[in-house]
């Protein structure tokens, strides 16, 4: 539910849906400089080593799968949170059908 001050999400895993195979991605809040994207990865898909010009949070929601950060890999599985600094490599690989939201923060 969304209003000109506000959005809200009962439960922000079940906006989407994991695929047999490959990853979705969708942007679910965009406001005031923070954008939250939602992703949905089949087990053993994988985002690729990778930055983002901005802050970061990633919370896992669903699922089992590694983070890797600054070459250090993590298990992680719901409930897992971590907050990155600008330009920090990572990447993402899912053990198993894997749901996790993304915050992008204002620079």
């Amino acid at each position: 539910m969304t209003s000109d001050r506000s959005t809200f999400v009962p439960d922000l895993a079940s906006e989407t849906s994991v695929p047999a195979r490959g990853i979705l991605s969708q942007t679910v809040a965009d406001r005031d400089g923070v954008q939250t994207v939602l992703f949905a990865m089949a087990a053993t898909e994988q985002l690729s080593e990778h930055t983002a010009a901005r802050p970061a949070i990633i919370h896992v929601l669903q699922g089992a799968g590694s983070l890797e950060v600054d070459g250090l890999v993590r298990e992680v599985g719901p409930g897992a949170w971590l907050a990155m600094a600008a330009r920090t490599p990572h990447a993402v690989t899912a053990a198993s059908p894997m749901v996790f939201a993304l915050y992008l923060l204002p620079a």
